[in-house]
């Protein structure tokens, strides 16, 4: 009933102290070692008179092994041949055990185990020797007690150490959990602190958000109610002098009218020329930005912040060194720079800014600006056309042109560089060779072909040999030379 598992050779089963795995032997349950110490100890407490089988064992007599009560006891004395046996107390035997009381051989059961087969590694008795362990090497149980008893000592000391060592790391996984449950309750504490702190800030930052909306709403509606009444205030002056005048050009004489007239005239176009917004001049442009940083309070960092300017497309402006002229295949580009409804730098990004660059000519032909929000209010805007021409350039902010939109762009040819050299004369470049020309024109006398210091053609400063430009960082303006005006160039620029 046992048995739990099944190793290869045969079934096994667990035992029911230790729960370790037990191979069954060939004969089943029936060949497994029996505990003579457990049967002992039971037999011990429950045990009675090996003679008589009717009183309780009391006292055991050495020489023979048997249990005795009072009364076998005392005859065991009384008889000849047992007179002369020790007996001693039951309580008083060596470990209760039966250390001294003969065990028989489970195989022949009139014969006691009194030998020890070191090749079965068992103990067998007289009749096992003849038998099933012939030919093994044997010895008395007396003769190597010492020596499998001293292995066995050997083992049970290290697993006492063991023990040891076990109770050891027991003892302090114990005290880990103890200190593990005192420090989790600390960082509960502090948790529900920085909680509670950070909680604490938040609803004063609310608090703050709220109060700034509410004096923002009420300064819009003061200021609005400002223009409002001044509005109404010229509308009524309007409607009184409109109203009079109609009445004067209906119900006055002629004389009245002209008597009238310049006053009235004078009154309308004073009324007629008070400028004033057709669109309201407050809006209604408060919003609220959650990944906006909104500082710290009480040592947290806080997030959220109300946002009331509105940015205005005709107030954005746009800022380069060159806005309508790029170079083919260089990367150039321009800033947008964003403005609310008063002129004001909005001082952040995340408007929706578009930017379309198309070729005048060809309508296919298109370059792929790139926009990078510089989270300011300004937004940098590069890109690389391929091929020269005219092109026109949108910018759109929340879908409406920013001001100076749309401005074209002309896109100039790939940069030329200069073949030749930089020099002041060809004579000097080219060591005082005759044959030596540049382009700047200029001759010499005495039969050279290129230009010297103060001679006819020279530009006066250094140059380049192959074009003339007199800047040493410009871009070359000289046509493709003939064959031999190349070679003395190419001469030259060796030289």
């Amino acid at each position: 009933g046992g048995a739990r598992g099944r190793r290869a050779a045969g079934l096994a089963a667990l035992c029911p102290v230790c729960d370790a795995e037990v191979a069954l032997p060939p004969g089943g349950v029936g060949q497994l070692t029996p505990d003579y110490l457990a049967l002992s100890r039971g037999g011990a407490a429950a045990a009675g008179c090996d003679l008589c089988a009717d009183g309780a064992a009391v006292r055991r007599c050495l020489t023979c092994g048997a249990d005795l009560c009072l009364f076998c006891c005392q005859a065991h004395r009384r008889q000849k041949k047992t007179a002369s046996h020790a007996v001693t107390e039951l309580e008083n035997t060596k470990d209760c055990s039966q250390a001294e009381k003969p065990l028989f051989c489970p195989s022949h059961p009139t014969e006691r185990l009194r030998l020890f087969c070191e090749q079965c590694d068992q103990p067998v008795c007289r009749d096992c020797i003849v038998d099933r362990h012939r030919q093994h090497p044997y010895d008395f149980t007396g003769n190597v007690i010492h020596r499998h008893g001293d292995t066995l000592r050997e083992l049970l000391k290290s697993t006492q150490q063991r023990m040891s060592t076990l109770e050891g790391v027991l003892s302090q996984m114990d005290d880990m959990g103890s200190a593990l449950r005192g420090r989790t309750e600390a960082v509960a504490t502090e948790i529900c602190l920085f909680v509670s702190g950070y909680v604490k800030a938040i609803e004063e930052h609310r608090d703050r958000l709220l109060k700034q909306l509410e004096d923002l709403k009420v300064q819009k509606e003061n200021l609005l109610h400002l223009r409002k009444a001044q509005l109404q205030q010229l509308l009524l002056d309007m409607r009184t002098g409109v109203e009079f005048t109609e009445r004067l050009l209906t119900s006055g004489s002629d004389l009245e009218i002209l008597i009238t007239k310049g006053v009235v005239a004078s009154r309308l176009a004073k009324l007629n020329s008070v400028a004033y917004n057709t669109h309201p001049s407050v809006d209604d442009g408060i919003q609220f930005s959650p990944q906006e940083r909104a500082g710290q309070c009480h040592g947290y960092e806080l997030y959220g912040a109300i946002l009331n300017k509105v940015v205005d497309p005709a107030r954005c402006t746009l800022h380069g060194e060159d806005l309508h002229s790029a170079r083919q295949n260089q990367l150039t580009g321009f800033t947008l720079l964003c403005s609310d409804t008063t002129g004001e730098r909005m001082g952040r990004g995340g408007e929706a800014v578009q930017v379309t660059i198309t070729h005048k000519d060809k309508r296919d032909c298109a370059v792929k600006p790139k926009v990078c929000d510089n989270s300011d209010g300004t937004y940098h805007v590069s890109y690389s056309p391929e091929e020269p021409g005219l092109y026109v350039v949108c910018v759109y902010v929340k879908g409406q042109h920013v001001k100076g939109s749309p401005f074209t762009l002309m896109v100039k040819n790939k940069f030329r560089e200069h073949q030749g050299v930089f020099h002041c004369c060809t004579f000097c470049s080219s060591g005082g060779q005759k044959a030596a020309r540049c382009a700047c024109g200029g001759t010499m006398p005495g039969g050279y072909q290129g230009c010297g210091h103060g001679h006819k053609g020279h530009p006066g400063c250094p140059h380049w040999s192959c074009c003339g430009q007199v800047k040493e960082s410009s871009e070359c303006l000289g046509g493709p030379p003939s064959d031999t005006s190349q070679r003395s160039l190419l001469r030259t620029v060796a030289l």
